[in-house]
């Protein structure tokens, strides 16, 4: 029973708090950023050929990314766990090119996150 009240507590002392899942939402956004803007050729030609760094130029804004995802995002704290949910995207960029919009409904538990849901719509560019 005191290893069972013990793994208890572990599991409640590191339950994620929301600026621990800012810092992933972060990562990922800037990895899903990256694929959208760089990797595809969703960006207009002009921007395309002014952008020499894409990659480099989207990491650079992670801490933005991570800042958008909190505000973005509700945490429901169940104790052992959090479930947080992150609805962001739609927005327009540029005239006739939106941001994709993303739900993701995420696991926080024992320091960890891992994605339960998503579901997405992809954004528009010319």
């Amino acid at each position: 029973m005191g290893a069972g009240l013990a793994g208890v507590a572990a599991l409640a002392w590191t339950n994620p708090a929301m600026e621990e899942y800012e810092a992933y939402a972060g990562k990922q956004l800037v990895r899903l950023a990256t694929e959208e803007l760089c990797e595809k050729p969703s960006l207009p030609m002009l921007l395309r050929l002014w952008i020499r760094n894409c990659d480099e130029m989207v990491a650079s804004q992670q801490a933005t990314l991570a800042d958008l995802a909190g505000r973005f995002s509700t945490r429901r704290n169940i104790g052992l766990a959090s479930l947080f949910e992150t609805r962001l995207g739609g927005q327009d960029l540029l005239p006739g090119m939106r941001l994709p919009a993303a739900d993701v409904l995420t696991l926080g538990i024992a320091g960890s996150f891992f994605i339960l849901k998503t579901e997405s719509q992809p954004g528009s560019g010319q």
